[in-house]
């Protein structure tokens, strides 16, 4: 703890430090699960990097004092076998922290909603470099506020989460559903069953998809015939592939039991289905030897970073939505007239008690169900033309206001700002910087919009020839590169870079080839 102590001393003074000369500044954390581009420049930043440990657990308690840059798979593996956090988001290195300040859920947030929940009470650094800790009885506006507003009303740098009780596997049961209605319904259902710990499901089609609910438990408990299923190894299958094609063959429930880690970040590799577009992109074959060759690639943590360097993130529509499950159906048949992109991920997620003042999505309608809304995951290719993708994302945005949903801000977000501040409560959240003395910080609009007219970081000419964008991402990902701070790189960097760029591909290929003679 005395490490701890000194590190949020630093971080205070560096605060302090801004705050007394009346400049702004951003949160450094060391990476990011945002799809939007990201860039800080080194000398207005606060750098919270070194907060990423776990400091106690309290098996007792069952509860957990972790530090905010603390990824998800370091806090499960510190925490079980015994405990587990309630709500694990599924891609391992998202952050304590990201899940707090951003917007945070996974399919056991039907029973416990956003990440968010779980939390007792956090440290915080404010903007003037006191610090202070908040919780539902201390501070209680604070700790609310603090909840989706991307550090904008401070420095987060402690969390006590909740834990419960771990198992060894969780049962699947796959529930085959042949068209939309039929999906949402089962879902409004099963969010209601308190006998499940974990339900989502996708649509691979308009009239095709998959419905899947996850109890927790032991190898004893198990039928003896049960078959275990993994999803972390290079050999494994991706896990929506493998739904599909459980999906395709039984139209009955289907029944398997999958490790508890890997069903917690099944959808690691291949980013949900996103890293298939690598390989259409690459004109790679997309087969289990391909996926199997290229496994190292197609974990979330390399492809953020790929994602980012190669500025391909502005090039794909990244939206999770969520809306009243009456509304539901309409939003999915508007994206099937509008884009035609399958597959799409549906979540049932429990809204915020205290949703009026939240930033987190929310709408007074999911109160006819309960306070359940229907997260709808929309991740795909978009135009080529940046004028086309952009409206894309705004008649989302539109289409989803309409229905009285709201989108997640970890991803792109075209409002203008009067459209933004006619969504989300301006008076309670400006009162709370003022309060709180954040007003110099950057607000949660500066931080979540997407400006449209700016150049991709990619900008030279060279990296917008096809393929040069995407191996550069791919290169400056195994490199190492650090693609938050903003910084002047050498001229023979670059070129350093195509070469090294060009070479990988030719390694690539030759190694698929001759994995693929044997």
């Amino acid at each position: 703890m005395e490490r701890h102590i000194e590190a949020v001393a630093a971080v205070s003074a560096s605060v302090r430090h801004f705050y007394e000369r009346k400049e702004a500044f951003r949160i450094y954390h060391g990476s990011t699960n945002s799809t939007r581009t990201l860039a800080f420049e080194q000398k207005k930043m606060v750098d919270t990097s070194d907060l990423s440990h776990v400091v106690k657990i309290d098996w007792e308690a069952n509860t957990v004092l972790v530090e905010p840059n603390v990824p998800m798979d370091r806090l499960v593996e510190a925490t079980l076998p015994k405990l587990v956090p309630p709500v694990v988001m599924e891609f391992p290195g998202i952050t304590v922290g990201g899940g707090f300040a951003g917007t945070a859920g996974e399919s056991s947030s039907f029973r416990h909603g956003f990440f968010d929940r779980t939390v007792n009470w956090i440290e915080i650094v404010l903007a003037n470099g006191d610090v202070v800790r908040a919780s539902k009885t201390e501070r209680p506006e604070l700790f609310h506020g603090a909840a989706g507003t991307f550090g904008t009303l401070g420095v987060l740098t402690l969390l006590e989460l909740q834990l419960i009780p771990a198992k060894e596997y969780v049962q699947l049961t796959y529930f085959p559903v042949n068209s939309l209605p039929g999906a949402i319904q089962r879902l409004e259902k099963l969010s209601r069953d308190t006998s499940i710990d974990y339900v989502d499901g996708i649509l691979f089609a308009a009239n095709r998809g998959v419905v899947i609910t996850g109890r927790l438990t032991n190898l004893l408990s198990l039928p003896k015939d049960t078959l275990i299923q993994r999803f972390s190894r290079g050999r494994d299958p991706w896990f929506y592939l493998h739904a599909e094609e459980l999906c395709t063959k039984f139209a009955t429930p289907i029944i398997e039991a999958v490790p508890l880690v890997d069903y917690l970040f099944r959808y690691d590799r291949g980013a949900f289905w996103t890293g298939r577009y690598a390989f259409r992109y690459f004109i790679t074959p997309f087969n289990r030897f391909t996926r199997w060759a290229l496994d190292y690639f197609m974990h979330t943590r390399v492809m953020y970073h790929a994602l980012h360097e190669s500025g391909q993130a502005r090039r794909y529509i990244i939206q999770d939505l969520a809306l009243p499950f009456p509304s539901a159906q309409e939003f999915i048949e508007y994206i099937d007239k509008a884009l035609g992109l399958y597959p799409l991920w549906l979540c049932p997620l429990r809204q915020h008690e205290h949703h009026q003042v939240s930033l987190h999505p929310h709408s007074a309608s999911a109160t006819i169900t309960g306070g359940m809304l229907l997260n709808v995951g929309v991740w795909g290719p978009g135009s080529t033309s940046q004028q086309k993708f952009v409206q894309t994302n705004r008649d989302i945005e539109k289409k989803v206001r309409e229905l009285s949903g709201m989108k997640w801000l970890y991803a792109h977000a075209y409002y203008t700002e009067e459209e933004f501040w006619s969504i989300y409560n301006r008076k309670w959240y400006e009162e709370l910087r003022i309060k709180y003395h954040a007003t110099s910080l950057p607000s949660v609009f500066d931080k979540v919009r997407v400006h449209s007219d700016a150049p991709v970081k990619a900008s030279g000419w060279i990296y917008r020839i096809w393929p040069l964008s995407g191996l550069r991402g791919v290169a400056m990902a195994i490199l190492g590169s650090n693609y938050i701070i903003a910084s002047e790189r050498p001229r023979h960097h670059a070129a350093g870079v195509l070469f090294f760029a060009l070479g990988l591909l030719v390694a690539v290929f030759g190694l698929v080839w001759l994995r693929l003679q044997h």
